[in-house]
């Protein structure tokens, strides 16, 4: 346990340290943007940002993922400020934490395996989208000056990491948003700031318990938030883990980020914070600057707060084109090219469940409702595809007796199939259903067994169900009524 503490925390101190500066400079201006969005003072959201980015350093499941406020939160948070104010936030706040680590106890992070590699890289091409679509405000009705710097700012970026050695030392995003602001500040450039977006805190966070009634009605008013708060958190969080796994190969705790998550949101809500889950663009940024512990984290949540309380006027001053061309190469580097390639070597069922994923988020801006979408599709697919894979062989054994072989999954899709498959007109004396290349699923599966033989019993034949698997024996011993003569005798006296 030691070894894995000095390595999640000194095992890449230059590198998380340099990560974790170019993330809290990028959050800043995000933080107070998804300020904005939801209704609250800027300090709402760098509070959050800070303490959620701190606090998950500890208690996170997937070292080298940063979390933070986000706009996908945000947007869940509207109606509450408008109708009920920031206190009620804040209770909500606690509330979504609560239910969080509930969900973590509850090992729900274990779900993330129900869903799809299309699903995911759907999910990962919405959000580029979304991330690239955030930045053409900052790109719209300005001068040649701010497509100028950001292009510049992107050319930095890209060609930055070819020079030698220190190209490998400094990571390039870094040197994009100091080069761009020194540029900006000697031209004595008019564009766009930090500063313009918002006035940043001069005071520290407090602890602050709060100030909503501790009653039902409370509950009722800030349960249905924090209930969706903590769904789409979690999803986002788990999402996030899996593509930070994929990039660093290595392996995370979902459930322990699901706890994690949630002590993260208790402590933002008790220091004036809003509720806030794992950020991909961030995470992103993070990984391609080098960061790869919990320590890159603990430093973007530490150096966000000092710049923000402290170097408030030299932050102010970084050109929204520099973060602009920070976030374009996240969405750059985010957004899958392989999936549009393979578009026509992949199955049209996973093609559609991933284009459905993306069309449903990027027209929604809801994370979840996209993800729900994409996850019963691709069940669906799925259930389409196993229905194929039954067969019922019918084999004459001579003396009135017939031998019916059942292979494949029998359940909800290829119950009908299943019945179907057996002739009840034929003139039997005895009818032998051979189950063991089968395995009935469902109680839709043991409904279609019981009315198969019940109707060969109507016919006067003798029914016998031979090579029934443990697990399948099971649920029909439960649910079925065929070998239960007190339940199927009024079935067979209906006749």
């Amino acid at each position: 346990m030691l070894d894995t503490l000095k390595q999640d925390w000194l095992g890449n101190v230059r590198g998380d340290l340099l990560a974790g500066l170019v993330v809290a400079l990028a959050l800043i201006p995000e933080a107070i943007a998804f300020s904005i969005i939801a209704g609250v003072d800027p300090k709402v959201g760098l509070y959050a940002s800070f303490c959620i980015a701190v606090v998950i350093a500890f208690t996170g499941g997937r070292p080298g993922m940063i979390s933070a406020a986000t706009g996908a939160m945000a947007l869940l948070m509207i109606t509450l400020v408008k109708e009920h104010g920031l206190e009620y936030l804040l209770a909500a706040t606690v509330l979504t934490g609560v239910l969080q680590i509930l969900a973590g106890y509850l090992k729900l992070g274990s779900l993330m395996r129900f869903v799809s590699r299309s699903v995911v890289t759907g999910f990962v091409n919405a959000l580029a989208i979304l991330i690239f679509m955030a930045q053409l405000p900052e790109l719209t009705g300005v001068t040649w000056h701010v497509y100028a710097m950001t292009a510049g700012g992107l050319g930095i970026i890209y060609l930055f990491p070819w020079l030698p050695v220190i190209g490998k030392l400094v990571p390039s995003p870094l040197v994009c948003i100091l080069t761009l602001t020194a540029i900006a500040l000697l031209l004595g450039l008019d564009i766009r700031t930090v500063g313009d977006m918002g006035e940043l805190p001069d005071t520290l966070p407090v602890f602050l318990w709060p100030d909503v009634p501790l009653s039902l009605e409370t509950l009722r008013i800030i349960f249905p938030y924090a209930a969706a708060l903590a769904v789409v958190g979690l999803l986002e969080s788990m999402m996030t883990a899996t593509i930070i796994d994929d990039l660093t190969d290595t392996e995370s705790d979902k459930n322990r980020e699901c706890k994690g998550q949630g002590i993260a949101n208790i402590g933002a809500g008790l220091m004036g914070g809003m509720a806030g889950c794992a950020m991909i663009g961030q995470s992103v940024i993070n990984v391609k600057s080098g960061g790869r512990g919990r320590l890159s984290c603990f430093a973007a949540g530490m150096l966000l707060l000092v710049m923000v309380v402290f170097l408030d006027e030299w932050i102010s001053r970084i050109p929204m084109a520099a973060l602009v061309a920070v976030m374009i190469m996240v969405s750059i580097g985010t957004f899958s090219w392989d999936s549009l390639r393979n578009l026509k070597s992949h199955p049209l069922s996973s093609s559609i469940v991933m284009v459905s994923t993306v069309v449903v988020v990027v027209s929604t801006h809801n994370l979840a409702l996209g993800v729900l979408v994409g996850v019963l599709l691709a069940a669906l697919f799925f259930a389409n595809k196993i229905s194929r894979f039954m067969l019922v062989q019918s084999a004459d054994a001579g003396d009135g007796h017939r031998v019916y072989t059942v292979i494949g999954q029998v359940f909800f899709a290829t119950a009908d199939g299943f019945t179907a498959a057996f002739d009840f007109k034929e003139a039997l004396e005895r009818v032998t259903i051979d189950v063991s290349g089968a395995h009935f699923w469902d109680i839709t599966s043991v409904s279609a067994l019981d009315k198969v033989v019940i109707k060969f019993r109507r016919e006067g034949a003798v029914v016998e169900v031979i090579g029934m698997n443990a697990a399948s024996a099971t649920i029909v011993d439960r649910f079925g009524v065929h070998d239960k003569p007190d339940a199927s005798d009024p079935l067979l006296a209906g006749h």
